[in-house]
């Protein structure tokens, strides 16, 4: 397999002008910079686009609303072996890009990983058990939907060549649904997804903030996974997947379903 040589970020970005600045300003210090940054501007009424051409990012207008539609349109139009997605009010550590790098490179067989976050406002007090919380509560609902590990949608990572297998089956039509959850979807049947400690990204507490956004948030996660019955629905997925695996373990096909059989 042909190595990593370039890396891109994507961040998709609606009216959110100042914390872009502030996560393009932490990825302009990392250890490993970024071949390019594209910010996708979701049709923002601010400055967002101006911010991301001051910093240096190569800035993508996505018209279509909602940010699966800005998601696939960054994943799209970038051009680095390796796509980082990050949000706008995200604050990377320095070795970010350094540590998802290696990481892929160590494991040449995983498709996409994903890592843990910590929030960087609110009560401190708070701060750590609230973002522990958060992670295992949406990782324990959604692994029985998805059969494997879900991508996390402020800190994940994947290969161009799985985006190019799987972008064009991915919902970007449908605002409502959670973009990175349906990518878990299409991903996990055809790649690894694999979660890597010391990739812990700084995220905002506003997700929690207003109930009724919170609550919004648990709506679309529902319709996340249900638009993709009955095909996906636990049981079958589940019966498919076991199937690929056991088959695979025989010697019979790669790894992953939906990989070209072995020869």
């Amino acid at each position: 397999m042909r190595g990593i040589r370039s890396v891109s970020v994507v961040i998709p970005a609606k009216d959110d002008a100042v914390a872009l600045a502030g996560c393009l300003t932490a990825l302009a210090s990392q250890s490993r910079p970024a071949d390019e940054v594209v910010v996708v501007d979701n049709g923002s009424s601010d400055d967002t686009a101006r911010v991301a051409v001051r910093a240096g990012a190569r800035v993508v207008r996505c018209d279509r609303d909602g940010i699966p539609a800005a998601s696939a349109a960054g994943y799209d139009a970038a051009s680095g072996d390796l796509l980082l997605r990050l949000d706008a009010d995200c604050r990377p550590s320095p070795e970010w890009i350094e540590r998802m790098l290696n990481a892929f490179e160590a494991d040449p067989a995983v498709g996409a990983i994903t890592g843990g976050a910590r929030f960087v406002d609110g009560p401190r007090w708070l701060r750590a058990p609230l973002a522990a919380l958060y992670l295992l509560s949406y990782a324990a609902v959604t692994f029985p939907a998805l059969g494997h590990l879900p991508l996390f949608g402020s800190n994940l990572a994947l290969r161009r060549s799985v985006w190019l297998n799987v972008g064009q089956a991915v919902h970007r039509d449908d605002p409502e649904v959670h973009d990175d959850l349906d990518l878990a979807f299409h991903v996990g049947e055809r790649h690894a997804i694999r979660y890597r400690t010391g990739l812990s990204m700084g995220i905002s507490m506003r997700p929690f903030g207003d109930a009724g956004s919170f609550g919004h948030r648990i709506g679309r996660g529902i319709h996340s996974v249900t638009v993709h019955w009955p095909r996906d629905f636990p049981p079958c997925r589940w019966i498919r997947l076991g199937a690929a695996r056991m088959a695979a373990r025989r010697g019979r096909t790669p790894a992953h379903p939906g990989a070209p059989a072995s020869r």
